[in-house]
């Protein structure tokens, strides 16, 4: 049954992450490692090192994307469970780079995002393995992030008109929290 190509992006302005193909070996590797870690493993760490491992590994990097839009970061893997997650940009709290000594030897790296819920426990982490060039596409996250956070800038529109007028109202009224304090220190003064 042949799997269906990764759809393409829809937003002229999305970057999609490549991934490099070592990931593949390196997937037989630590899954078959770890199949043999546990003794009752080893004949399944056998199949796995045999063939069965090359083939999900395969069709596991056929299926793995990664798009970064103006506002969101949308990841995809899988071959029977398929995960999809979709993270605002605005909820990325920490970017982590994981390279051990085996993701060295494989020229691969993780890149670990944390984010924020609504709620105190409510975050959620992604890890990207083997994105060609991370660090680039790290930038490319945190500077994306960033014109979320500063709107005015980078060309984006700063404030609706509703939220205009809730700003002149903050501003109205810290002008009159300003005068009332004038009004405090000059009756404080003569004492």
């Amino acid at each position: 049954m042949p799997f269906p190509a990764p759809t393409p992006s829809t937003d002229p302005n999305a970057t999609r992450a490549a991934f490099n193909p070592l990931i593949r070996p390196y997937l037989v590797l630590t899954i078959g490692l770890t199949i043999t870690a546990t003794v009752v493993g080893i004949p399944l760490a056998i199949l796995w090192f045999l063939g069965v491992g090359q083939w999900w590994a395969r069709h596991y990097f056929d299926r793995l994307e990664c798009e970064l839009t103006p506002k969101t970061l949308r990841y995809r893997k899988g071959i029977i469970i398929q995960i999809e997650k979709t993270i605002p940009l605005e909820n990325i709290q920490d970017v982590t780079f994981i390279e051990g000594p085996l993701l060295r030897q494989f020229n691969l790296s993780t890149i670990k995002f944390e984010t924020a819920g609504q709620s105190q426990g409510q975050g959620s982490q992604m890890t990207l393995t083997g994105v060609i060039d991370a660090h680039a596409f790290r930038e490319a996250i945190m500077a994306a992030r960033e014109k979320l956070r500063l709107p005015g800038r980078a060309g984006l529109p700063a404030l609706t008109d509703g939220a205009l007028a809730s700003r002149a109202e903050e501003l109205e009224t810290l002008h009159a929290i300003h005068a009332k304090l004038d009004e405090i220190a000059e009756l404080l003064k003569p004492r």
